[in-house]
């Protein structure tokens, strides 16, 4: 069984370091002259599949999104995961989960068994109830050839409070989460199965991130305004493990799906010029 690191260093190399996110918020559906309701949900979400499935390596569905509309909100985004995994993407499940116990076990069991209809092959999660009340999703996605991507060092402002707040050891919260995520990477090759959300719009961090092992998810590019450009500054020496992810410079192309593709072609254009450069 290959590791989750293993299939996301292929898919990088054979379509691209890019993640592209499937957010359908009631501004974009409208833009696309869509109805706020399922309808409108699984004509977006559908429409994303069949323009970017076959080309994007990484997709990242926000669940939030799909959760608004209920069940049946919740059966277009376990479609929508059928089918980017048909067409061949890595999907990555943006839902920020994480709590303690046999309720994280649950959120788990819910996206990284091979079981279930949520299963994808990676999600994001919160470690601030401390990263070991992580362990069964990182035990599960070992088990499975899963991914998690921890958030670390986020570009809301409100974040900062929290992430930079240092600790009785004199190391950040946020370098804290990064050093116990790079232990859990520790000695494998080609790029770990646990990685890191580390916003694209923070300039020079003054973190270290040279350590991971693992791949550095990095949002806020494109509509939220950072650029390929500034993924120098942020990640430094980390660069080759970085995935970039865009979201509304992507999805503001549509509804068109050669635009859609075209505008995906675009950023992955600026990416790969900045990252070959690592």
């Amino acid at each position: 069984m290959e590791s989750f690191g293993e299939r996301l260093h292929r898919a990088m190399a054979e379509r691209g370091p890019l993640c592209v996110g499937i957010d359908p918020h009631p501004g974009l559906l409208a833009r696309w002259g869509l109805t706020d309701d399922v309808e409108g949900l699984a004509r977006f979400s559908g429409t994303v599949v069949e323009a970017l499935g076959d080309r994007i390596a990484v997709v990242k569905p926000q669940s939030a999104f799909f959760e608004r509309f209920g069940s049946r909100g919740v059966a277009v985004l376990e479609s929508t995961i059928r089918q980017l995994r048909a067409a061949g993407s890595l999907v990555l499940l943006d839902v920020k989960r994480g709590d303690i116990g046999s309720t994280v076990a649950a959120y788990a069991s819910a996206y990284l068994d091979p079981s279930s209809p949520l299963y994808v092959d990676a999600v994001t999660a919160s470690p601030y109830l401390g990263v070991g009340s992580l362990a069964p999703m990182f035990e599960l996605a070992a088990a499975h050839g899963g991914g998690v991507f921890v958030l670390a060092l986020t570009s809301n402002p409100e974040g900062a409070a929290v992430q930079r707040a240092r600790s009785a050891d004199g190391r950040t919260v946020a370098q804290g989460i990064i050093d116990e995520i790079s232990q859990l990477n520790a000695g494998v090759q080609p790029l770990g199965s646990f990685g890191l959300v580390v916003g694209a719009t923070l300039g020079d961090t003054g973190h270290d991130l040279s350590q991971v092992g693992g791949p550095l998810l990095a949002p806020g590019l494109g509509a939220q305004g950072a650029t390929a450009a500034d993924l120098r500054t942020v990640f430094g020496s980390a660069l080759p493990a970085v995935l970039p992810s865009y979201s509304r410079e992507v999805l503001g192309a549509g509804p068109d799906t050669g635009a859609l593709r075209a505008a995906a072609e675009r950023v992955l254009a600026d990416c790969r010029a900045v990252l070959r450069t690592a």
